[in-house]
């Protein structure tokens, strides 16, 4: 008698708080004139710029990375609701981002930089430090494996066999079986919450998820 073959996804999920803090900020004005648009955005930017490489130091932080486009300008011609095309309008927008270690700072750093005219910081991105990350997917790819075994166990069991040993490991999808999803995978979310003249601006950044899945195949004894 053929030895039965059990074929099963194994998972596994770990929280983690977050470690860094990517701040998206776009400046960006508009008007009826291109030079007063233009100026106005590189004025800005320049406002901005400062703001970073006053915090930066790759090393020390607080702000361990940044980085920041060209001006860019370009035009248009809006249309009114009456279908009538309005005179021209040009726009100059600049984006930055800049990686912070320390989240009071950050929410510091946030509340100076839209006090800037034309400054919009359109996100925070959550993040673990490369080490953490690594340490944390070895971990979740070990558990996920181990997850496996024991369905495979408990299959085998109910069957009325004792043991199980596995013939393969693989990503998921890999073992020519359908599944979705990948391994690892990481999930962050971010809360900034409002603020009025004079308040401090307060971040919540969520715990990152990481997470994996293995496909595992058993042959059953």
């Amino acid at each position: 008698m053929t030895d039965p073959i059990i074929t099963v996804q194994g998972e596994f999920s770990a929280w983690y708080p977050a470690e860094r803090g990517t701040a998206s900020v776009t400046v960006q004005f508009d008007g009826p004139e291109r030079d007063a648009v233009f100026a106005g955005a590189v004025a800005s930017a320049d406002a901005l710029r400062g703001l970073i490489e006053r915090d930066f130091d790759r090393n020390a932080g607080p702000i361990t990375r940044w980085s920041s486009d060209s001006v860019r300008v370009w035009s248009e011609r809006p249309w009114n609701a009456d279908g009538a095309q309005l005179p021209l309008v040009f726009h100059a927008a600049v984006d930055f981002s800049a990686r912070f270690s320390d989240f009071e700072v950050l929410a510091r750093w946030v509340e100076s930089a839209v006090a800037i005219d034309g400054v919009t910081v359109a996100s925070i991105a959550w993040e673990l430090t490369d080490a953490t990350r690594t340490g944390a997917t070895v971990e979740v790819r070990s558990r996920a494996v181990k997850d496996a075994v024991a369905k495979a166990s408990v299959y085998a069991q109910s069957i009325g066999l004792g043991s199980v040993t596995a013939v393969a490991l693989a990503d998921p999808g890999m073992l020519g079986d359908p599944a979705g999803g990948s391994s690892p995978s990481m999930s962050r979310a971010a809360m900034l919450k409002s603020f009025d003249s004079g308040q401090q601006l307060a971040l919540k950044p969520e715990q990152i998820e990481v997470a994996a899945a293995v496909d595992a195949r058993f042959i059953a004894r």
